[in-house]
Protein backbone atom coordinates (compact mmCIF):
# COMPACT_ATOMS: atom_id res chain seq x y z
CA UNK A 1 0.00 0.00 0.00
CA UNK A 2 2.91 2.39 1.05
CA UNK A 3 4.66 1.67 -2.46
CA UNK A 4 1.16 2.59 -4.31
CA UNK A 5 0.41 5.80 -2.60
CA UNK A 6 4.48 6.98 -3.54
CA UNK A 7 3.72 6.39 -6.97
CA UNK A 8 0.60 8.31 -6.91
CA UNK A 9 2.26 10.67 -5.26
CA UNK A 10 5.19 10.86 -7.95
CA UNK A 11 2.55 10.96 -10.73
CA UNK A 12 1.62 14.28 -11.96
CA UNK A 13 0.29 16.23 -15.26
CA UNK A 14 1.92 19.58 -15.90
CA UNK A 15 -0.71 21.27 -17.97
CA UNK A 16 -0.44 24.40 -19.91
CA UNK A 17 -1.58 27.80 -19.39
CA UNK A 18 -4.02 28.96 -22.36
CA UNK A 19 -2.72 32.37 -22.38
CA UNK A 20 1.02 32.10 -22.04
CA UNK A 21 2.22 28.81 -22.52
CA UNK A 22 4.20 28.59 -19.40
CA UNK A 23 3.62 25.03 -16.89
CA UNK A 24 1.16 24.99 -15.00
CA UNK A 25 2.15 22.60 -11.81
CA UNK A 26 -0.41 21.21 -9.76
CA UNK A 27 -2.24 23.34 -7.13
CA UNK A 28 -1.21 26.26 -9.03
CA UNK A 29 -3.34 29.06 -11.00
CA UNK A 30 -6.53 29.32 -11.92
CA UNK A 31 -9.37 27.05 -13.79
CA UNK A 32 -11.82 28.61 -16.01
CA UNK A 33 -14.76 26.19 -17.39
CA UNK A 34 -16.85 28.20 -19.81
CA UNK A 35 -20.90 27.44 -20.30
CA UNK A 36 -19.93 24.99 -23.02
CA UNK A 37 -17.78 22.91 -20.56
CA UNK A 38 -14.56 24.14 -22.19
CA UNK A 39 -11.66 24.11 -19.97
CA UNK A 40 -9.46 27.34 -19.58
CA UNK A 41 -5.79 26.83 -17.21
CA UNK A 42 -3.85 29.64 -16.62
CA UNK A 43 -0.85 30.10 -14.60
CA UNK A 44 -1.57 33.44 -12.92
CA UNK A 45 -4.32 35.81 -12.19
CA UNK A 46 -2.10 37.99 -14.93
CA UNK A 47 -2.66 35.61 -17.64
CA UNK A 48 -6.56 35.59 -16.39
CA UNK A 49 -6.81 39.39 -16.41
CA UNK A 50 -5.60 39.27 -20.05
CA UNK A 51 -8.10 36.29 -21.26
CA UNK A 52 -11.14 38.35 -19.29
CA UNK A 53 -9.61 41.45 -21.00
CA UNK A 54 -10.23 39.79 -24.18
CA UNK A 55 -6.73 40.31 -25.26
CA UNK A 56 -4.92 37.83 -28.34
CA UNK A 57 -1.82 35.92 -27.13
CA UNK A 58 -0.50 36.45 -30.22
CA UNK A 59 -0.10 39.91 -29.98
CA UNK A 60 0.97 40.38 -26.17
CA UNK A 61 4.99 40.24 -25.65
CA UNK A 62 5.72 37.90 -23.24
CA UNK A 63 3.55 35.21 -24.37
CA UNK A 64 5.18 32.04 -26.15
CA UNK A 65 2.46 32.51 -29.64
CA UNK A 66 3.89 35.61 -30.05
CA UNK A 67 7.84 34.78 -30.10
CA UNK A 68 6.72 32.17 -32.07
CA UNK A 69 5.05 34.06 -34.62
CA UNK A 70 7.53 36.44 -34.54
CA UNK A 71 9.84 34.26 -35.38
CA UNK A 72 12.29 34.20 -32.19
CA UNK A 73 11.41 30.69 -31.10
CA UNK A 74 11.10 27.26 -33.11
CA UNK A 75 7.38 27.02 -34.32
CA UNK A 76 7.72 23.94 -36.71
CA UNK A 77 9.27 21.01 -35.49
CA UNK A 78 8.77 17.27 -35.34
CA UNK A 79 9.65 16.97 -31.79
CA UNK A 80 6.19 18.93 -31.06
CA UNK A 81 4.51 16.49 -32.61
CA UNK A 82 5.16 14.49 -29.52
CA UNK A 83 3.54 17.33 -27.41
CA UNK A 84 -0.14 16.66 -28.60
CA UNK A 85 -2.38 15.04 -25.89
CA UNK A 86 -3.70 11.68 -27.12
CA UNK A 87 -7.19 10.72 -25.33
CA UNK A 88 -6.72 7.09 -26.53
CA UNK A 89 -7.14 4.67 -23.55
CA UNK A 90 -3.91 2.42 -23.39
CA UNK A 91 -3.50 -0.58 -21.55
CA UNK A 92 -0.64 -0.83 -18.35
CA UNK A 93 2.33 -2.57 -19.29
CA UNK A 94 5.26 -1.86 -17.65
CA UNK A 95 7.75 -2.01 -20.28
CA UNK A 96 5.85 0.10 -22.60
CA UNK A 97 6.15 2.61 -20.05
CA UNK A 98 9.24 2.34 -19.21
CA UNK A 99 9.93 2.64 -23.53
CA UNK A 100 7.48 5.98 -23.05
CA UNK A 101 9.33 7.15 -20.63
CA UNK A 102 13.36 6.87 -21.81
CA UNK A 103 11.63 8.28 -25.64
CA UNK A 104 10.23 11.28 -23.87
CA UNK A 105 13.87 11.94 -21.86
CA UNK A 106 15.69 11.71 -25.72
CA UNK A 107 13.36 13.65 -26.84
CA UNK A 108 13.47 16.14 -24.53
CA UNK A 109 17.44 16.45 -25.02
CA UNK A 110 16.56 16.93 -29.31
CA UNK A 111 14.22 19.14 -28.68
CA UNK A 112 16.92 21.30 -25.95
CA UNK A 113 19.72 21.13 -28.51
CA UNK A 114 17.19 22.48 -31.62
CA UNK A 115 16.48 25.27 -29.65
CA UNK A 116 20.11 26.18 -29.01
CA UNK A 117 20.92 26.05 -32.64
CA UNK A 118 17.93 27.91 -34.18
CA UNK A 119 18.95 30.79 -31.14
CA UNK A 120 22.66 30.61 -32.40
CA UNK A 121 21.55 31.24 -35.78
CA UNK A 122 19.08 34.12 -35.09
CA UNK A 123 21.93 35.43 -32.83
CA UNK A 124 24.16 35.53 -36.64
CA UNK A 125 21.92 37.55 -37.28
CA UNK A 126 21.38 40.00 -34.84
CA UNK A 127 25.12 40.37 -34.54
CA UNK A 128 24.92 42.19 -37.92
CA UNK A 129 21.77 44.72 -37.28
CA UNK A 130 23.64 45.54 -33.94
CA UNK A 131 26.38 46.52 -36.17
CA UNK A 132 24.44 48.45 -38.48
CA UNK A 133 22.82 50.52 -35.76
CA UNK A 134 26.14 51.16 -33.74
CA UNK A 135 27.63 52.85 -37.32
CA UNK A 136 24.07 54.72 -38.24
CA UNK A 137 24.69 56.07 -34.12
CA UNK A 138 28.06 57.46 -34.98
CA UNK A 139 26.78 58.98 -38.39
CA UNK A 140 24.25 60.58 -36.20
CA UNK A 141 26.47 61.89 -33.11
CA UNK A 142 29.43 62.40 -34.85
CA UNK A 143 30.10 65.61 -33.15
CA UNK A 144 29.81 64.50 -30.00
CA UNK A 145 32.75 62.20 -30.62
CA UNK A 146 34.50 64.82 -32.31
CA UNK A 147 36.84 66.08 -29.81
CA UNK A 148 37.48 62.58 -28.81
CA UNK A 149 38.81 61.44 -31.41
CA UNK A 150 41.40 64.43 -31.84
CA UNK A 151 42.50 63.25 -28.16
CA UNK A 152 42.67 60.08 -29.13
CA UNK A 153 46.13 60.57 -30.99
CA UNK A 154 47.96 62.61 -28.07
CA UNK A 155 46.77 59.38 -25.82
CA UNK A 156 47.79 56.96 -28.34
CA UNK A 157 50.81 58.57 -28.16
CA UNK A 158 51.76 58.73 -24.86
CA UNK A 159 51.04 54.78 -24.12
CA UNK A 160 54.04 54.61 -27.03
CA UNK A 161 56.05 56.21 -25.38
CA UNK A 162 55.54 54.70 -21.65
CA UNK A 163 55.96 51.12 -23.22
CA UNK A 164 59.22 52.40 -25.45
CA UNK A 165 60.43 54.06 -21.98
CA UNK A 166 59.91 50.59 -20.01
CA UNK A 167 61.11 48.30 -22.62
CA UNK A 168 64.67 50.50 -22.54
CA UNK A 169 64.25 50.44 -18.47
CA UNK A 170 64.11 46.77 -18.62
CA UNK A 171 67.04 46.25 -20.96
CA UNK A 172 69.05 48.23 -18.98
CA UNK A 173 68.02 46.56 -16.13
CA UNK A 174 69.20 43.20 -17.62
CA UNK A 175 72.55 44.53 -18.70
CA UNK A 176 73.42 45.81 -14.97
CA UNK A 177 72.82 42.52 -14.12
CA UNK A 178 74.80 40.96 -17.22
CA UNK A 179 77.62 42.99 -15.74
CA UNK A 180 77.20 42.04 -12.14
CA UNK A 181 77.36 38.15 -12.70
CA UNK A 182 80.10 38.61 -14.71
CA UNK A 183 81.91 40.64 -12.07
CA UNK A 184 81.00 38.41 -9.89
CA UNK A 185 82.55 35.48 -11.57
CA UNK A 186 85.32 36.91 -12.29
CA UNK A 187 85.81 37.47 -8.69
CA UNK A 188 85.29 34.27 -7.56
CA UNK A 189 87.65 33.14 -10.07
CA UNK A 190 90.11 35.38 -8.98
CA UNK A 191 89.91 33.74 -5.36
CA UNK A 192 90.05 30.25 -6.58
CA UNK A 193 93.42 30.70 -8.07
CA UNK A 194 94.48 33.05 -5.15
CA UNK A 195 93.60 29.79 -2.92
CA UNK A 196 95.75 27.11 -5.36
CA UNK A 197 98.73 29.08 -5.12
CA UNK A 198 99.04 29.33 -1.31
Amino acid sequence: RRRRRRRRNNEMRIEKCYFCSSPCYPGHGTLFVRNDSKQFRFCRSKCHRNFKKKRNPRKVAWTKSYRKTRGKEMAIDSTFEFEKRRNRPVKYNRELMGKTIMAMQRVQNVKEQREARFFANRMLDAKAEKKEQARADLEKHIELLAPAVSQKEEILRNVVDSAKARVAARKKGSKQAVRIDNNSKAITSGADAAMDES
